[in-house]
């Protein structure tokens, strides 16, 4: 799957932030990992749930509302057998969907802490 524009780009991130806020997650962020070196992506967009019916929720939520907007499909995903964290990769975001207590295990922003982080409500 290509790389897409920078617009595109913003569009889809901007698409997946605002269908996350629709469903409730907790504590959503994204990293620029754009200017990292070695980075697997542009961004990771990281929230939680504190349940694993929310956590399904909101990552259906996300592949509705980008398929309506956007005509985009994940390039990958996983996670949905056990919803304790599910994976969206869109190539250029990733977006994580924790259930609270695997997130705070994972502490996954912590891996990535150079990078310039941005907090939704």
């Amino acid at each position: 799957m290509a790389k897409r524009d920078k617009d595109n780009t913003d569009k889809l991130h901007s698409c997946i932030i605002n269908a996350i806020s629709d469903k409730k997650a907790l504590d959503i962020i994204s990293l620029d990992l754009g200017t990292l070196p070695k980075a697997v992506c542009k961004h990771f967009i990281i929230c939680h749930a504190d349940s694993n019916m929310q956590v399904r929720a909101i990552a259906d939520n996300i592949e509705e509302k980008v398929i309506e907007k956007l005509k985009e499909r994940p390039w990958q995903k996983g996670g949905y057998e056990n919803s304790i964290w599910v994976i969206l990769d869109y190539v250029d975001i990733v977006v994580h969907i924790f259930q609270t207590e695997w997130r705070q295990f994972y502490k996954l922003e912590e891996l990535w802490a150079d990078a310039n982080r941005t907090t939704y409500e």
